[in-house]
């Protein structure tokens, strides 16, 4: 019987496969006293399983392809971290020691507590490192169970033998030990009940660009092994047992897929301008280093944001230091050969943690403690960072852009400690870019209306239109009772953006939009009516944009941006909408 199961789409497409099914890393744990004078030995079980799983990850480590992606390996080094801390070990030792619990039942013990307080947290990146904390457990329970070394390392690990191209594997949770076996085989995509889009998964999938769908609960309960399954990566929707005619229809869509995406590849060295002759730039937004090679290939003339605070997110312990920081750094400068790199300072805070960061009670707040305002309250961080993004400069063409600006005195301080920084490189006999260009993100509306003292201090200026759609809307994006009033199009936010980008164009400051709706294609007509002529986007939205750019005539389209800017009505907004997307 043909049924359809919700998730979250973290990593785009349409695929269509049989199902496996990887067997639930959860184990049937024994629970038992142990015999009086028996605690010892059963406390050194518990330790050589711990030795065992240590040895496992040093050989699966060693073993990692020169082309896996970096992730694997980050993977791999946090699990290795979770089982060094004595404190996972020292519980369960306990209760062996004290209460005479098996070891395998006192370690699940100390592994229940902790989900337990990894499930409470609200913020969602940490409760996703609950799940490394269980996984590492689990693969301690195993080594326990096999009571049998060679068995462990050896491959009785979660996946066995090689999978068919159509494979599409479901699992309960995916450890980033098994995500090694994937990158061996030609694998369709991946369904599992946990996860977000910060999950090992999402990651992972997006990086062998294969779709996927996370956090559907009981997908694995509810899906047979061998069952035909169709996965939308775009919408987030997993079909099962799909009957011929759906099959069909999704074959059809997966083969338009193709065709597009190869028709998409030759635009990729083609002058990106409107049919008018407007010249427009199409930047990348990156979280790593090495997206930046793809945002090259893909045709992007530089890096249009790159959100430093990926780099401090994937830290366990601790912040990177300056010498760190600028290792990465240069390394996305470096790729880049030559084109702008424009590095946003740490936007940390809402719904983006840090490990070792304190941001206080409100810095879960998107109105909190976040962004140039923590980086405000931490100097001495934010100047470690600053020296980290300067020293960079001296390899390429880098741009620092502070987020989150709102307040003169906020703006005055920044580019105070941006020349604190330099004064202190030059101290060291550090080589920097000197005249680096500074740029400011307009993502408040009090931003907005304070444009004369933005283009008065900064050398350009960037619109992140996710945060000044939340700000001018007062909707929490993370909060999911009010997520249906996030619009892009509400008349206040198109006048707001287009009001910003007047501004800065009568300015002759460059201004660019490094939002989601800048890789939006249906919203490039609009913008480019705007009179927007730079645009950062994810990497894989590239094309997409500059196919609707080439098929553009922004002197036809400004005419009836007036009209649309004053509808408030949203039956004749959307008439007005729809008209200018149809102008050719």
């Amino acid at each position: 019987m043909t049924f359809a199961l919700h998730g979250i789409a973290v990593s785009k497409g349409i695929a269509i496969g049989k199902a496996v099914l990887i067997s639930r890393a959860a184990l049937e744990v024994s629970h038992y006293l142990i015999e009086p004078g028996t605690e010892e030995a059963e406390a050194n079980k518990l330790l050589e399983a711990f030795d065992c799983v240590r040895q496992e990850l040093n050989t699966l480590k060693a073993a990692l392809p020169k082309d896996a992606p970096q992730e694997m390996a980050a993977f791999l080094d946090v699990h290795q971290l979770i089982l060094s801390d004595p404190t996972l070990a020292e519980k369960p030792l306990a209760l062996i020691r004290q209460k005479r619990l098996n070891a395998a039942w006192a370690l699940t013990t100390e592994l229940n507590d902790l989900l337990e307080q990894f499930s409470e947290m609200d913020d969602p990146y940490l409760k996703e490192r609950g799940n490394d904390i269980r996984q590492v457990a689990e693969r301690v329970l195993k080594a326990l169970q096999s009571h049998n070394r060679q068995t462990v390392i050896g491959g009785e690990g979660l996946i066995t033998g090689h999978f068919e191209d159509d494979t599409i594997v479901v699992a309960h949770d995916i450890a980033p030990h098994d995500m090694l076996r994937f990158k061996e085989n030609a694998l369709s995509g991946f369904v599992t009940d946990l996860g977000g889009k910060t999950s090992h998964t999402a990651i992972v999938a997006r990086s062998l660009e294969i779709p996927a769908v996370v956090g559907i609960r009981h997908a694995s309960d509810m899906i047979e092994h061998g069952d035909w399954i169709v996965i939308d990566g775009d919408r987030g929707i997993v079909v099962v047992a799909p009957d011929e005619m759906l099959l069909a229809q999704y074959r059809n869509l997966q083969s338009e897929k193709r065709i597009e995406s190869e028709k998409l590849q030759e635009l990729k060295y083609s002058p990106t301008c409107t049919k008018d002759g407007v010249e427009i730039e199409l930047f990348a937004n990156i979280e790593l280093p090495e997206d930046a090679k793809h945002a090259l290939d893909l045709g992007a003339v530089g890096i249009g944001l790159f959100r430093s605070e990926f780099l401090f997110m994937n830290q366990e312990y601790g912040l990177p230091d300056e010498e760190k920081q600028y290792q990465e750094y240069t390394r996305a400068v470096e790729a880049m050969f030559g084109l702008p790199v424009n590095i946003r300072t740490i936007d940390i805070g809402s719904d983006k943690a840090v490990a070792g960061a304190e941001t206080g009670s409100t810095g879960t707040s998107p109105l909190g403690l976040r962004a140039i305002r923590w980086s405000l309250s931490e100097p001495e961080i934010f100047l470690t960072q600053l020296r980290a993004i300067l020293r960079a400069s001296a390899h390429g063409q880098v741009r620092l852009l502070l987020p989150m600006l709102a307040h003169a005195q906020e703006i005055h301080e920044s580019l105070r400690l941006i020349e604190k920084a330099k004064q202190q490189l030059q101290e060291r006999g550090q080589a920097f870019n000197p005249d680096i260009q500074v740029g400011a993100m307009i993502e408040i509306p009090a931003a907005a209306l304070m444009m004369p003292l933005f283009v008065k201090h900064f050398d350009y200026l960037s619109i992140g239109t996710n945060d000044l759609i939340q700000y001018t809307l007062a909707i929490d994006r993370a909060d999911h009772a009010v997520a249906h009033l996030y619009d892009p199009l509400n008349p206040a936010v198109l006048n707001l953006i287009a009001g910003i980008i007047r501004e800065a164009n009568r300015a002759n400051v460059p201004i660019a939009v490094c939002g989601e709706m800048a890789g939006d294609p249906a919203l490039t007509k609009l913008l480019l009516a705007m009179g927007l002529t730079d645009f950062s986007m994810h990497f894989s939205q590239l094309l997409l944009v500059k196919r609707e750019i080439m098929q553009a005539d922004t002197r036809k389209l400004k005419l009836h941006i007036d009209e649309l800017l004053a509808a408030y009505e949203p039956v004749e907004q959307s008439v007005l909408f729809n008209r200018l997307n149809s102008i050719h």
